[in-house]
């Protein structure tokens, strides 16, 4: 039987061209797509209307003689990308763009504000004229991941600024009680919100911090919100010690008053270092200043006969808010202090007669506006009396001082001689000159700066006027008695023609 013998060479020989032709195919098969490929790019930006982060893709043709077409978009977040054509809106789809040899298309994406990764996969083909359906053209599938930002957000811009982040600024003039607020920026407040101010001056007790203090006038008061982004604030300012506060919120934060150890602004204070007063920019927004107290203190002086001086003390002024301790001094060391609380008046003060010549009123150690007054004798004093008893032998005179009078000193003068005494009130005081031959005596008062003239005229002396009764002899019986008559009417007509003398010298017969 015949057995062909069998060889090992052509079987292998076979599988050695297929092997290597299956491999050339790949080979082939896989040059254009190591040859041919897009190179991928992008960039990010924040639209802060949407809040939406957008990327700009941009895909380039690495082939400078062929045109590339894109033949798949893959992009992960899934949202489409579009093709930004020059003077058109991005809506067509990157897919089935053509790009140029050489040359590139951009694309653009839209993805959620808080994505903090992008990755584009785009897959290409570069086909040629006369290719038959059977050829596949080279392809390429590139992909690019890019880093969104390190927050991974994107927040839209706001239309509106919430009052509990609102910014301002201000303006304030403390002696002039004004000031002005505005919101920061270009947004109002959103919705319904509204952010009070308010402007308060207040009395104080010193021109610097003290307390306590009360409200000055109506404190002023307005709101930032809506369309009203700006306001303008003013205060009556005392014109006195004062402290003027502009301060965080409504007129239900004014303190009124201010106490040792109450409630303080502190920082709701526009203008200081701490919340809320901080969201404020501008000059410190409190004042304290003033150049006279706050305070109405007054003094009025009424002489008195006998020679004291009562001061009436009040405190009852417009702007009274505060005890006022006075002192009333007085000349040889009198001094008196007293306090009036504010709203009061007449609190009496009597300075004693020895006193009253310099009486000073003073507050703080100043002396008050018409706060000096020396005592004047008032002009319903009953003034001293002068009585005359003439006699051939004796020329007498007596001067009486009515009750509650000063003391007067009286200058009795007849001829060459002086006698001076001093009347107490209630009580006479005589001087007896030996006649003479001097027609008048001379009666003065230099603390009044009057002076009277009594005219010496006896009756019956000199033996031509008596008749039968001897020269020199007292007058006695009827006459007399004539002549305690003409001394009661003197006393009368004295007292009359005494008022009458003040600054002028009178003469009358005795």
């Amino acid at each position: 039987m015949f057995r062909p013998k069998l060889s090992l060479r052509r079987p292998l020989a076979v599988l050695a061209a297929a092997v290597i032709g299956s491999t050339g195919a790949a080979v082939v098969a896989a040059t254009p797509a190591s040859a041919h490929h897009t190179t991928i790019t992008g960039t990010v930006d924040c639209d802060r209307l949407t809040g939406e982060r957008v990327i700009t893709w941009t895909v380039v043709n690495s082939e400078r003689g062929k045109t590339a077409t894109i033949t798949g978009v893959t992009a992960d977040p899934a949202t489409p990308v579009l093709l930004v054509a020059e003077g058109t809106d991005a809506t067509a789809e990157l897919k089935g763009t053509p790009i140029p040899k050489a040359g590139q298309v951009q694309g653009v994406q839209r993805v959620p504000g808080d994505t903090q990764r992008a990755t584009l996969t785009v897959e290409a083909a570069w086909f040629q004229k006369g290719d038959s359906q059977r050829k596949k053209p080279p392809t390429s599938k590139d992909h690019k991941t890019i880093e969104l930002g390190a927050d991974g957000t994107c927040a839209p811009a706001p239309k509106c600024v919430d009052a509990s982040d609102a910014k301002y600024s201000h303006t304030f003039d403390g002696p002039k009680g004004t000031a002005t607020v505005k919101l920061a920026g270009d947004l109002p407040l959103c919705g319904e919100e509204k952010q009070y101010f308010t402007l308060v001056s207040y009395f104080a007790p010193r021109p610097q911090f003290a307390t306590p203090q009360y409200v000055y006038g109506t404190p002023d008061s307005d709101f930032l919100g809506g369309t009203q982004t700006e306001i303008e604030l003013k205060v009556d300012v005392p014109d006195c010690h004062t402290q003027v506060d502009l301060i965080w919120g409504g007129v239900d934060e004014v303190i009124d008053p201010l106490v040792e150890n109450g409630p303080r602004y502190g920082s709701k204070k526009l203008g200081d270092r701490g919340a809320p007063g901080n969201r404020s920019t501008g000059p410190q927004g409190w004042y304290n200043g003033g150049k006279k107290n706050c305070t109405t203190p007054a003094a009025t002086f009424a002489s008195a006969c006998d020679g004291t001086v009562t001061v009436s003390l009040s405190n009852d002024g417009s702007i009274s808010k505060y005890p006022v301790e006075f002192e009333v001094r007085g000349e040889n060391g009198f001094s008196e202090k007293v306090t009036v609380e504010p709203g009061k008046a007449n609190n009496e003060t009597v300075v004693p007669a020895e006193h009253a010549g310099a009486i000073e009123v003073l507050v703080d150690g100043e002396v008050i506006d018409n706060g000096s007054y020396e005592w004047e004798r008032p002009e319903d004093c009953p003034l001293p009396t002068i009585t005359a008893d003439a006699t051939c032998e004796t020329f007498a005179l007596t001067a009486s001082n009515p009750e509650g009078a000063q003391p007067v000193k009286v200058d009795f003068t007849y001829g060459d001689k002086t006698e001076s005494r001093t009347v107490k009130p209630g009580s006479s005081e005589s001087v007896t000159f030996p006649a003479g031959d001097d027609e008048a005596a001379l009666v003065a008062l230099p603390e009044l700066d009057l002076e009277l003239e009594v005219v010496y005229a006896p009756e019956g002396c000199g033996g031509g006027g008596g008749g039968e009764e001897p020269p020199g002899l007292p007058v006695t019986g009827v006459a007399a008695g004539g002549i305690a008559a003409g001394a009661i009417v003197l006393l009368a007509v004295g007292a009359v023609l005494f008022v009458m003398a003040r600054r002028r010298r009178i003469h009358f017969t005795a």
